[in-house]
């Protein structure tokens, strides 16, 4: 599971800042949150724009359809399944950014997740629009040896060379989904 990730425009990431500047100069009235990003936020998404990957304002949720609440993230392994994820994952996929992920342990002990000697943490994702309003969820898979002592659940971490192919190739995208996540490191 990947209930809130991190999201620093520190001055030394140059790619989380080119994003971040790319969606003030583009939606100068939609604010977007930084920092620790939480379900509902809106924050800073990248999906594809014609042939190009672009930043854009989406809110982290897809609302559920009985009661309150939303749905956060959506099992790699039966996405294609389900009729809320399926067509998002076949036609609709995004990339969302971030310096980190965190996850808790049974004992509400916080960790932030990060890839070893990189400031960017890219995270699979897919969107749909409801009522008007472009929303998204995190994809997510059996945790591997670096965290399944936390937690059992990781996001689908895209290599930075991979991101093209998920926006772009359906039947790449979905083999990647029972890929091996690269190895994580943590804090906290």
């Amino acid at each position: 599971m990947c209930g809130r990730y991190s999201l620093f425009d520190e001055q030394d990431n140059a790619e989380i800042q080119k994003i971040v500047t790319d969606i003030n100069q583009k939606y100068p009235d939609q604010p977007i949150r930084t920092g620790e990003i939480f379900p509902t936020n809106t924050a800073p998404v990248l999906t594809v724009s014609g042939t190009a990957i672009s930043p854009a304002p989406l809110v982290w949720g897809f609302p559920k359809y009985q009661g309150s609440g939303v749905i956060i993230n959506a099992r790699a392994e039966t996405a294609a399944e389900k009729k809320t994820f399926r067509d998002g994952l076949l036609n609709h996929r995004c990339i969302v950014p971030s310096t980190g992920f965190y996850e808790w342990d049974k004992n509400k002990h916080k960790y932030l997740f990060r890839l070893p000697n990189q400031q960017t943490l890219y995270m699979a994702g897919i969107c749909k629009e409801f009522s008007g309003v472009k929303r998204y969820v995190i994809l997510t898979t059996a945790a591997n040896a670096s965290m399944e002592d936390v937690h059992h659940r990781m996001p689908v971490v895209l290599p930075k060379d991979s991101l093209q192919m998920w926006i772009a190739d359906t039947d790449a995208a979905l083999q990647y989904l029972h890929s091996e996540m690269p190895q994580l490191v943590r804090t906290g």
